[in-house]
């Protein structure tokens, strides 16, 4: 493959495409050769034939570099794998890479992670280890000055310098029960407690495992596809179509499916589903689907749509990758009548549907592990399932003989209109890259054709189309999808005004009885660096915790709302007042929308900070070195598959992933962790949100170690919230905002 990576004495070489927009907001792509070695990254126009070879254009890639996945997108009806780096003093300054597989973008983002961490040539130089806004700049790029950045980031999966094998860091037991084996598949069925061996929810979640013949990621192509490929193997699947591409890992798919394998006499079921996916650091990938409301596709006559309560795949590399584990998991509501179709047969249905997995198993069984769908190499698109869409109306839906209406006129009006709202981008000369203003597109080069429609094209996610698709959150499903707790966030913000008193907000429960509550958590839960982790990688139980919990706030506003510790009022102020030894650490997590939610934890030491070298290194060190240092550990203990697989149960840093705004006063430090800063967090964070009233949300924060001086690792603090309520938030008041003096974010 001319896309292909390899790695030797610590260089990273291969083609990639430049990513760019023309002066009317096209984007188009241009093939490059790169050359990441120590820390330069290094472009040519072809293959060089020796080291002493000058490069187009080079930059260097140091500890205010960061780098972002931006998942797929569909640039002129190929599909690329996009990655972004900026710089983080000047996000304007910034250079978006696309590549032809996951597996290559994965490569080239770990290697860049890895020179960014380790810092450049000008690491020595005290102005520049806090990436000032110094004269020298690291990085040239082009494009609009004006141009925001966006970052997708699955903030769920960063797990430090080294490729560890993705392993949880979380000590629970597993939820799942086998029942039986059918066709080599293990089946396995969700309880809600262990005593519940014998009995069946309504619509229960059940489990499908087996081994495929096949790597992660053609496994992963292969699912992804709507295709008629999808017929060699699906027996299920009729057609379907992307409805909405929200972002590179989200989208809005429906699905028709066949009836001649559903029970006699029923009507055939559709699906109109979220799709979610995303790769982790070991090669396995997770695909998440739940059942959604979208405008833009309504009920079809003749049909009937079926609930997915919660849903996917999680396919992980075995056996050096020749093989992989797929478990496939359904919980779903077929929307039948009770006196029509028992409990049993519906069960019965959902199993018969988890066989998908072994029809997986043949197909790749059969072509020796290499399967690739033909709809991905050879361009085919399903264009008679697409649905163009303008201003919020149908214009095309698929008719039951596979033909579509078309309303010509329309569709070019709304390609005009998506095209219009880029028209302002500065098409500024190209720093970086010689490139010239493109006449023609790149050809298809061994990459993966878009089951995107036309109108499915990349969409930046400055696209105004980007906020108003993600309306679909907006609206509960009219069947009551998720009845267990799927909601609107945004539509749950009350108008009441509430006087605040910051640290109060969030009531205390020991007992882990009392919904919207707080309480620590058992520190021996959370797995962490042990002493002898640099030799043996062995990671131990937490014995305790550094700091105290005494406080959290729940809060809603307007905006964003930063420095809680430093407004007067406050817990932390009053003891500033009394001038005790305390220091307080606080953990604000911002959550922005239309209303902007915050959830604030208080964390007290009352020993000297001097006691804590590595927590005095953080709270004096600069943002480069506490964003590489700042690590979470989530843990979902009472929830839906969903949100369990999509926060997972694996330590991340943090500021990795998303920007964090320190704040320092003399008793206090601040980390104000902006959500919005990555479409992918936005995305999970919006799904926990979600079934925000079902879940119990476990946490453990720590300053990660890195070195033999450091360890073993401690935890700062650990926090279960308890069935938050997004109309219990505290709405601001405009007074209550004004803060206290401190020293403001630093900026070292």
């Amino acid at each position: 493959m001319d896309n292909s990576q390899i790695t030797s004495q610590g260089r990273m070489e291969g083609w990639l495409h430049l990513i760019r927009s023309n002066r009317i907001g096209l984007q188009y792509s241009r093939k490059r050769y790169f050359l990441l070695e120590d820390h330069f990254l290094k472009s040519f126009k072809s293959v060089p034939h020796s080291k002493n070879e000058d490069p187009v254009r080079s930059a260097i890639i140091d500890s205010c570099i960061r780098v972002t996945d931006n998942g797929r997108e569909s640039i002129h009806r190929k599909v690329f794998f996009i990655f972004t780096l900026y710089n983080t003093s000047n996000h304007n300054d910034q250079l978006k890479l696309g590549a032809s597989s996951p597996e290559e973008a994965a490569k080239w983002i770990h290697s860049l992670q890895e020179a960014a961490l380790k810092g450049g040539p000008h690491q020595g130089v005290g102005d520049h280890i806090g990436c000032p806004n110094s004269p020298w700049e690291s990085f040239r790029l082009s494009g609009s000055s004006r141009a925001s950045h966006t970052k997708s980031i699955d903030w769920t999966l960063c797990s430090g310098t080294h490729m560890e094998q993705v392993t949880a860091d979380v000590i629970a037991p597993s939820p799942w029960t086998i029942f039986g084996c059918q066709n080599g598949l293990r089946l396995f069925k969700e309880g809600k407690d262990r005593g519940s061996r014998g009995k069946w929810d309504d619509h229960p979640a059940i489990m499908a495992v087996g081994v495929v013949d096949g790597t992660s990621e053609a496994i992963f192509q292969t699912l992804m596809s709507l295709g008629a490929s999808r017929s060699v193997w699906d027996f299920c699947f009729y057609r379907g179509c992307v409805v909405e591409h929200l972002d590179g890992h989200t989208d809005i798919i429906h699905k028709q499916l066949y009836s001649d394998w559903l029970p006699w006499g029923m009507k055939r079921r559709d699906l109109l589903l979220r799709r979610y996916w995303r790769r982790e650091d070991d090669g396995t990938y997770v695909i998440l689907y739940h059942s959604v409301f979208h405008k833009k596709c309504p009920r079809q006559k003749g049909s009937v749509r079926a609930c997915l309560k919660s849903g996917g795949y999680v396919i992980t590399p075995m056996n050096h990758g020749k093989k992989s584990v797929v478990k496939h998991m359904l919980a779903i509501d077929w929307k039948c009548w009770r006196s029509y179709l028992q409990p049993s047969s519906a069960r019965s249905i959902t199993i018969r549907m988890l066989g998908r997995v072994a029809a997986l198993r043949e197909l790749f069984r059969a072509k020796q592990g290499n399967y690739s769908s033909p709809e991905f190499l050879s361009g085919e698109l399903t264009r008679n399932m697409r649905m163009h869409q303008t201003d919020g109306n149908m214009v095309q839906m698929p008719t039951e003989d596979g033909n579509s209406k078309k309303n010509t006129s329309e569709e070019v009006d709304q390609v005009s209109s998506e095209h219009a709202s880029l028209v302002g981008l500065n098409d500024a000369a190209d720093e970086f890259f010689d490139v010239p203003e493109p006449s023609d597109y790149d050809d298809s080069e061994n990459g993966w054709t878009s089951d995107f429609g036309p109108e499915m094209n990349s969409q930046d996610t400055r696209h105004p189309k980007i906020s108003t698709a993600a309306g679909f959150v907006r609206k509960l499903h009219d069947l009551a999808v998720q009845k267990r707790g799927y909601v609107d966030l945004q539509g749950t913000a009350k108008e009441d005004n509430f006087s605040c008193c910051y640290g109060t907000t969030l009531q205390k429960d020991p007992t882990c009885t009392l919904p919207c509550s707080w309480t620590s958590t058992d520190p021996s839960t959370f797995l962490i660096r042990g002493k002898n982790y640099l030799q043996d990688r062995h990671k131990v139980k937490a014995k305790g915790t550094l700091m105290q919990m005494v406080a959290a706030d729940w809060l809603k506003s307007d905006k964003r709302e930063d420095d809680l510790g430093g407004r007067p009022g406050g817990i932390v102020q009053k003891y500033a007042e009394q001038g005790g030894p305390e220091f307080f650490f606080i953990i604000n997590i911002q959550v922005p929308g239309s209303t902007t939610y915050s959830l604030a934890l208080y964390y007290m030491m009352t020993t000297p900070v001097k006691d804590a070298p590595l927590l005095e290194s953080f709270i004096n060190g600069d943002d480069a070195y506490r964003n590489s240092r700042f690590k979470l550990i989530p843990y979902i203990s009472e929830g839906s598959w969903i949100v369990k697989q999509s926060v997972g149960k694996k330590a991340c840093l943090i500021g990795q992933a998303l920007e964090i705004n320190y704040f320092h006063g003399k008793n206090y430090l601040e980390l104000g962790v902006d959500i919005g800063s990555s479409t992918v967090a936005r995305g999970v964070v919006s799904l926990v949100l979600g079934y925000l009233n079902n879940l119990v949300i476990e946490m453990a924060f720590l300053i990660q170690a890195n070195t033999e001086e450091e360890l073993p690792e401690f935890l700062l603090g650990t926090c279960r919230l308890n069935h938050l309520d997004a109309a219990k938030a505290v709405l601001l008041k405009p007074s209550s905002r004004l803060s206290s003096s401190s020293q403001g974010p630093v900026r070292n």
